[in-house]
């Protein structure tokens, strides 16, 4: 029993949790509310107008309102049609107070949703974005979301307006024959049966179609993005199969929610329609002394009563898709963020870097990828690392800005563990360029100035590109700085991109730069001039260079060699060749290559 029980208490925690989000908008969500109660108050209102009606046609004497606010003692020929055009009016009020403002509170709901989930992207630690692919994290701000909104507007939208006209036209129906009402009671345990039945279907099918979705977006945009590599390859009909499963089966997975609907919609009306026919027999049966008018009133009362019942059952799926969609959007809310204990708050730093006895192992990995490593980077000098991929060069540059964090050892920045730092403050005084360069749909200026930098004076951004052999082909463009340079960077050449990151990295004028291959995608002469201009921004500096080409880095003043995770030699270049050991050989191999 304890069992069956915890998916209905963990549904009902997460829909509060959902509903919670609305409280921002409540002003709105009362006069929708407002709006549903005056829209459902009006369907009995009909059931009596036609009371009147009918009576009026089989007794002219008594052809008077009766009881009627407004409009008591008038005569029907004249009062029947003022009632109608009144109930049609006051109906009209409310739909427009119930849709206009509950659609206000959704889009409300869905803009707080996907700013929620966008800026909790910006702060998930880099663990979260190596396990989980890209095209998952976009079907959530785009798909789930408006799946959410629909559980938290939509369906109380249904459940509150269909709901209270199905208590009005109850009541109405007590007051006009308790006894033949009771009757119609008698089916709701077996229509609640049938509604959890099908909600449980509703739920597992969501979670299922929103995983689909995610694939179909991850396959989408893997394409979009390399579609070079697609084409060089030939890979269209590897990308066309591809896209195709992941669209099929999502279609699938549609279809069969959309099978249980169809299901459950006109098994769910037979047995709602199979009492209205009980019904309907018990009141020739049992008509008594209620006049024509009673009798229709009665039955157009019942009539109006399976649309809403329909109505509401459905709501169900509408829910069931929300939830699942919430699952999925709370469980990224709720995954914790970038460790950020550190309070010191420093203006600039010196640039002295300490590795004291740093392991590191990737989460949920068992091999360290640095093992007892060990070293000094003094201020202003140039420390080299090298060795084969997987060495563990890169995740060494990785620790110090913080983007994972290491669990063994320390690294220590002028003396104080980089932990102490904020995150923040930390970032401040390290500029980073990767092999990966990574440009923005936005002019080659606002790419240079970017984030902090923003700010910088026009001046500064041309001196920087200036300085990192970029002007050159800048000022070649047709808007110069203003150049749109594409969804990243794809208008540039590769030499070009990593030249704008290079200049984007001394325009933050940051006291320990990281050069991560920086010089990779350059060729030659770019090289040659990147190079010249490295010399003279590494100038009271602590650079970090990871390079393979080991021509860029002869003039470190220490080069470590890794090997596995560990340093296995260092000193300096003439010192490291005259060991005639692992950087030897390694020097000696580009030698031959070239």
């Amino acid at each position: 029993m304890a069992s069956r029980k915890a998916p209905a208490d963990s549904s009902l925690k997460i829909y509060l949790r959902l509903l919670s989000y609305v409280r921002p908008f409540i002003g709105w969500f009362a006069i929708s509310m407002l709006g549903f109660v005056i829209f459902a108050s009006t369907k009995p209102m009909m059931a009596a107008m036609l009371k009147y009606f009918v009576d009026g046609l089989t007794d002219p004497d008594a052809a008077v309102l009766q009881g009627v606010p407004l409009l008591d003692g008038m005569d029907l020929s004249f009062g029947v049609p003022l009632m109608l055009v009144a109930i049609a009016a006051w109906q009209g009020v409310g739909s427009y107070l119930g849709n206009y403002y509950i659609a206000r509170v959704s889009m409300g709901l869905i803009d707080s949703l996907r700013r929620a989930l966008f800026d909790n992207l910006l702060r998930l630690p880099n663990s979260y974005f190596d396990n989980t692919n890209s095209g998952h994290l976009v079907s959530r701000i785009t798909y789930n979301v408006t799946m959410v909104t629909g559980a938290a507007t939509d369906a109380i939208k249904t459940v509150v307006r269909e709901g209270l006209t199905i208590v009005f036209l109850f009541a109405y129906l007590l007051w006009m024959n308790w006894k033949l009402t009771l009757v119609m009671v008698l089916i709701l345990p077996l229509i609640g049966l049938m509604v959890q039945s099908a909600s449980r279907k509703f739920r597992k099918q969501s979670r299922k179609i929103q995983a689909t979705m995610g694939d179909v977006t991850h396959v989408a945009s893997e394409t979009i993005q390399g579609y070079r590599v697609v084409r060089s390859f030939g890979g269209e009909a590897y990308e066309t199969k591809r896209f195709r499963e992941a669209s099929v089966d999502n279609m699938n997975k549609q279809l069969r929610m959309f099978k249980t609907s169809a299901v459950f919609t006109p098994s769910l009306q037979f047995v709602t329609f199979s009492a209205m026919s009980v019904l309907l027999g018990l009141v020739l049966l049992l008509r008594g002394d209620a006049t024509a008018g009673d009798l229709v009133a009665y039955i157009t009362a019942a009539g109006l009563l399976p649309k809403p019942i329909r109505q509401l059952s459905e709501v169900s799926s509408t829910i069931q898709k929300g939830l699942a969609g919430a699952e999925s959007i709370f469980e990224q809310l709720d995954t914790p963020h970038e460790r950020d204990d550190g309070k010191r708050e420093i203006s600039r730093v010196s640039g002295r870097i300490d590795f004291r006895n740093l392991s590191f192992a990737y989460p949920g990995a068992e091999r360290k990828v640095l093992d007892d490593v060990n070293f000094t980077a003094e201020p202003g000098q140039m420390i080299a690392l090298v060795g084969r991929s997987g060495s563990g060069k890169s995740t060494l540059a990785n620790l110090i800005p913080r983007f994972y964090q290491h669990s063994e050892g320390e690294i220590l920045l002028d003396g104080v563990s980089i932990a102490d730092f904020s995150l923040r403050n930390l970032r401040r005084h390290i500029a980073l360029v990767t092999q990966q360069v990574t440009l923005f749909n936005d002019t080659i200026a606002n790419n240079i100035a970017y984030g902090d930098l923003a700010g910088a004076p026009r001046e500064a951004i041309e001196r920087a590109a200036e300085a990192a052999f970029a002007r050159e082909f800048i000022d070649r463009l047709p808007q110069g700085f203003d150049t749109l340079v594409g969804e990243n960077g794809v208008l540039l050449s590769g030499g070009q991109r990593q030249r704008l990151a290079i200049a984007r990295a001394l325009l933050k004028d940051a006291p320990i730069l990281i050069l991560d291959e920086a010089t990779s995608a350059l060729d030659t002469e770019s090289e040659r001039h990147i190079q010249a201009a490295l010399d003279r921004v590494m100038e009271g500096r602590t650079t970090l260079v990871i390079a393979h080409r080991l021509s860029t880095i002869e003039k470190a003043d220490m080069i470590l060699v890794m090997d596995q995770g560990r340093i296995v030699e260092r000193g300096t270049h003439a010192e490291l060749l005259g060991l005639n050991g692992h950087y030897a050989r390694l020097h000696a191999m580009q030698f031959e290559d070239v």
